[in-house]
């Protein structure tokens, strides 16, 4: 690891500490040159699949993406932030662990549908008459009618 204060090659590990549930490793670090210390931190980098939008384009899967429909969905509900990043989590993770190369975004509109019905019926719903483009009020109905029952 470089130094980011004199760019010396050497440098020394002082305290290492696992962080995030044990996601990432953060390092306390010395400079052998102008023993400035600095901390890193180190991820593993996992291979999240590309997504196929619907119109057959394939693109990077974008966090912020999902984190921003989620939280319109979620505006003004009494949904705790920490449950929210919870539930992002467990969408990337599925992904992950699925083991894809590419997934179609219906796939991810259904994962994130699933989270939001587990954390707020009315963020469900808003997210859901966006995302299946309800053409009329019987298909809000429906879907509600399809909540109360489970």
């Amino acid at each position: 690891m470089r130094c980011p204060f004199c760019s010396a090659q050497d440098t020394r590990v002082l305290d290492s500490r696992l962080i995030n549930e044990g996601d990432q490793v953060r390092r306390r670090r010395e400079c052998s040159g102008c023993k400035e210390r600095f901390t890193t931190f180190e991820v593993v980098e996992l291979t999240i699949p590309r997504i196929i939008k619907r119109d057959g384009n394939r693109e990077p899967f974008e966090e912020h993406k999902l984190r921003s429909g989620m939280l319109k969905a979620l505006e003004k509900r009494p949904v705790n932030s920490d449950a929210i990043e919870a539930s992002i989590n467990r969408i990337k993770k599925e992904l992950i662990e699925a083991g894809d190369r590419e997934i179609p975004v219906l796939q991810l509109g259904e994962k994130v549908m699933k989270e939001l019905s587990l954390l707020d019926h009315v963020a469900f719903v808003r997210f859901a008459s966006v995302y299946r483009s309800f053409q009329d009020v019987s298909e809000f109905t429906e879907m509600i009618e399809d909540l109360q029952k489970k």
